[in-house]
């Protein structure tokens, strides 16, 4: 195979958002803390931790504040936050919140039932939510969801991503997040839009946000990657749906994009085991099976024994 991949990508979990949000067990503040901590402590620099959304329609957000003062300052590490509107900045500021996603969506009746805007107002308050976060001196990734399609209506016009972006990067974003909300992106939608975004987007980085509802999830970024792309969004067991959607499936799941990054000799610096752990003690949190496969493989299935009994990583679980 000729090698057209990068050397390095960087992953940003989502699970203690994107993934408990769609759960109804309510997860203990603490139970969240311990969960965050241990990805840190398998290499993850990037996670998302809470959304500041109305606790009514999220009740699974609604310790975000809670969680937030607990969490413990970590150098190089970035504990970011989900927004959907000036509210929600505001509050993720007063939280002491550093980095902060300002996410609208490009889909008309979606960003209705999401935010309780239009698609045009929504992207007039993303571009106040990135230029607020600014003026608070926040890192701000601005995200925009249904990209791909919202399974409500026709497709949005490339166009639209387009100029939605243009105007979130023109208000200040430091990155940009497309986000395959609805699992509907496939190879060659992936590669038209990406052609088509990354010449406005220049030098800011383009994370994709990919769900596997149709199964191409894993499809998809072998695709952004031979595109280009370094930066994705993964879930560990490949939690997570959106409330809005019917029929949301999960993110594409943090160890099986570990294991084919590995397999490509594309460089993390995360560990597999540690994080299929985490994944592993939440799918018994929760009492039941989420679809990511490599988690699923029992502890021993992780490591190759040693002539002497002694036990040893395999290559794909080590930093």
């Amino acid at each position: 195979m000729k090698k057209t991949f990068p050397g390095s990508a960087i992953l940003t979990e989502v699970g203690p958002r994107d993934g408990f949000q769609f759960e109804k067990k309510i997860v203990p503040t603490s139970l969240k803390q311990e969960i965050i901590l241990r990805l840190v402590d398998a290499g993850f620099r990037n996670i998302q931790v809470t959304a500041f959304v109305h606790p009514h329609k999220v009740p699974q957000m609604a310790d975000a504040e809670a969680l937030t003062a607990i969490l413990p300052r970590i150098s190089g590490v970035a504990f970011s936050a989900l927004t959907l509107n000036l509210t929600g900045v505001k509050r993720a500021r007063a939280a002491g919140i550093t980095h902060v996603e300002a996410s609208i969506s490009a889909g008309n009746r979606h960003s209705l039932n999401n935010a309780g805007m239009n698609a045009n107002a929504a992207l007039n308050m993303g571009a106040q939510m990135v230029s607020l976060a600014k003026q608070y001196g926040m890192a701000v990734r601005a995200g925009i969801q249904c990209v791909f399609g919202s399974g409500y209506e026709e497709p949005v016009p490339v166009e639209t991503i387009i100029r939605t972006a243009q105007s979130l990067l023109d208000a200040g974003a430091d990155m940009l997040c497309l986000a395959d909300t609805t699992g509907m992106a496939t190879p060659v939608s992936i590669c038209r839009m990406l052609d088509a975004v990354m010449p406005a987007a220049g030098n800011i980085p383009i994370v994709l946000h990919l769900h596997d509802t149709r199964g191409l999830g894993l499809v998809n970024v072998m695709t952004a990657l031979s595109c280009g792309i370094t930066h994705f969004d993964t879930s560990m067991a490949g939690m997570g749906g959106c409330p809005f959607i019917p029929d949301a499936a999960g993110n594409i799941a943090t160890e099986d994009t570990l294991h084919l990054l590995n397999s490509l000799g594309i460089d993390t610096g995360l560990n597999t085991a540690q994080i299929a752990a985490c994944a592993r003690d939440m799918a018994a949190f929760f009492g039941r099976t989420f679809p990511g496969k490599i988690y699923r493989l029992t502890a021993d299935s992780h490591h190759e024994h040693s002539t002497d009994g002694s036990s040893k990583m395999l290559p794909t679980d080590m930093a």
